[in-house]
């Protein structure tokens, strides 16, 4: 095998002509007319319904489902979850996300490279500290992470939200990562 060969990416194709149902292409219809793109992660399940619909439904109970955490700190943990994996797809398209929620390019950019040199608050940093931690070294979180969060003014329901976005974006890191997914070309360029 020749150095190019090693170095091309592999990527997962799925039967590109099978038909996706009527929900689905509503389903992306919406996306299209709200976001201005289908996302790629979207497309990568659109190969099994139920699938797509358990990604989708999981995705927007955490992200745009009842919780006192905000939009914007549901996408900087994502954002800070995706740094520690490395994950391209999902830096690339929640840190659009945190450029567009907080109006603020250069938030998105320290989220990408590194959350600690962010003007946040003690608050908004504890949560991203237990985050960054539970990527790192889940089997290490014990009581005292719990209570620090606590004492930064989370509450009970609340770290059980943080968790959740946290493990939902390792999931999806590792799938993106496994399986060369890459990010629409349009999420580079915006909210800069």
């Amino acid at each position: 095998m020749s150095k190019d060969q090693e170095k091309a990416p592999i990527a997962l194709e799925f039967d590109a002509e099978t038909p996706i149902s009527e929900k689905t292409q509503a389903y992306f219809d919406l996306c299209q007319e709200k976001l201005g793109l289908v996302p790629n992660v979207l497309q990568a399940y659109a190969f099994n319904e139920n699938k797509l619909r358990a990604f989708t439904d999981m995705y927007n109970d955490l992200m745009l489902g009842d919780s006192t955490l905000t939009k914007l700190e549901r996408e900087m943990i994502a954002v800070v979850v995706s740094s520690v994996n490395k994950c391209f797809y999902c830096l690339t398209a929640h840190g659009a996300a945190v450029r567009q929620l907080s109006g603020d390019p250069k938030l998105g950019e320290m989220m990408v490279m590194n959350y600690r040199v962010a003007p946040i608050s003690d608050q908004q940093m504890a949560m991203l500290d237990f985050a960054d931690k539970l990527t790192r070294q889940p089997d290490l979180i014990i009581e005292s992470d719990r209570q620090a969060l606590r004492n930064a003014g989370w509450s009970d329901r609340d770290i059980w939200d943080i968790a959740n976005v946290a493990g939902f974006f390792n999931m999806t890191n590792r799938v993106a990562s496994a399986t060369d997914m890459h990010p629409n070309d349009e999420y580079h360029g915006t909210h800069r």
